[in-house]
């Protein structure tokens, strides 16, 4: 039997195949440039979210100008800063550029001198930090970002600002488990 174009079951097995090369190539378009799940991995950013939490998190944001805020959890690619493995972290934005972020020896964070009200934090002191950061000016081009799990938490206060270009997305809502889905805050 010659297989030919003319051939029924060949067009047929041609028009899944280019169906099915079209769906995967939307879909790896969509988690590279639009939305992704995103898996929790530890406890620094408890209450909120919870080690093993699943997020949806969306991709633009982070390319457009003015569209994090603070306030805003997002997801950061900082390996350099991280155990083997590890690429990412989740962190509520804190300070944007030119924001002065200031955390005082009780515990408390200052932004533009104003206390930053955190009825969403675990771990009133803030006990663990460099000192080069315990003030800073968020610089152009970067984001002051922390963990709500004060205690337990690699972000800012250790690592500096982080560029917004390491910024890879903001989360959207909390997927499972499904007695916690939502919008998260």
């Amino acid at each position: 039997m010659i297989i030919t174009a003319k051939n029924p079951v060949l067009r047929e097995i041609l028009d899944w195949a280019l169906h099915i090369g079209i769906a995967v190539a939307i879909g790896l378009l969509i988690v590279n440039f639009v939305v992704q799940i995103t898996i929790v991995n530890g406890l620094s950013m408890v209450p909120t979210l919870h080690h093993a939490d699943k997020l949806l998190v969306e991709k633009i944001s982070p390319r457009m100008e003015g569209k994090i805020q603070r306030g805003d959890i997002v997801t950061v690619n900082v390996p350099e800063f991280l155990e083997d493995g590890k690429e990412t972290i989740i962190k509520r934005v804190i300070g944007l550029e030119g924001d002065t972020v200031e955390i005082k020896n009780d515990g408390k964070v200052y932004v533009n001198n104003e206390l930053l009200k955190e009825d969403y934090i675990s771990g009133s002191f803030t006990n663990v930090f460099e000192p080069k950061y315990s003030k800073v000016t968020v610089p152009k081009g970067s984001l002051f970002v922390m963990g709500d799990n004060r205690l337990n938490s690699k972000d800012s206060r250790i690592i500096g600002p982080v560029d917004k270009k390491k910024v890879s997305g903001k989360v959207l809502v909390r997927i499972l488990p499904l007695n916690k889905m939502g919008k998260v805050k």
